[in-house]
């Protein structure tokens, strides 16, 4: 399922969107609809009242971090989220540290992905090598710039 279908904004925003519990039930009025763990949510749809959601990816309140710079440049959720369609309760899978965000601006072509694949969390490239001339020509021809000055990411 595409990450975007529960968070529409994470294109267009800097942050991404928490669905309502009216977007959830589109689907989970067919699947998984008695599942105990999804009381919650038919409750909030029944009621109107906000689910509430613990967040389960943080960064320190210093941190500034643009969802949509990163998706729109061909940066999978995945990178950073973990493989989320394959978790039964989505876990941190990345440190989300200093360091494993400036691992990533230091060598973007690693990560870079055609941005229609963004959200294809299963998505391999064919080789290391692929991967790289991939990441290179996009980096160029999308005018990347994997930023490493304090004030990208403290503000």
């Amino acid at each position: 399922m595409d990450c975007r279908y529960c968070h529409s904004a994470v294109e267009k925003s800097w942050f991404s969107n928490i669905p309502a519990s009216s977007t959830c039930m589109n689907c989970h009025n067919q699947v998984l609809k008695d599942d105990a763990r999804l009381a919650l949510v038919r409750e909030s749809a029944q009621t109107g009242r906000p689910i509430p959601w613990v967040q389960v990816h943080r960064v320190p309140d210093y941190v500034y971090f643009n969802h949509s710079v990163h998706v729109t440049r061909g940066i999978s959720c995945v990178e950073c989220h973990g493989q989320v369609n394959r978790m039964d309760e989505v876990y941190h899978a990345q440190p989300l540290s200093m360091a494993f965000c400036l691992n990533c601006h230091r060598h973007p072509e690693l990560k870079l992905r055609p941005p229609e694949l963004v959200t294809d969390l299963d998505w391999r490239p064919a080789s290391q090598a692929d991967q790289v001339a991939f990441g290179r020509r996009a980096m160029r021809e999308w005018n990347v710039e994997a930023l490493q000055t304090c004030s990208t990411c403290h503000r």
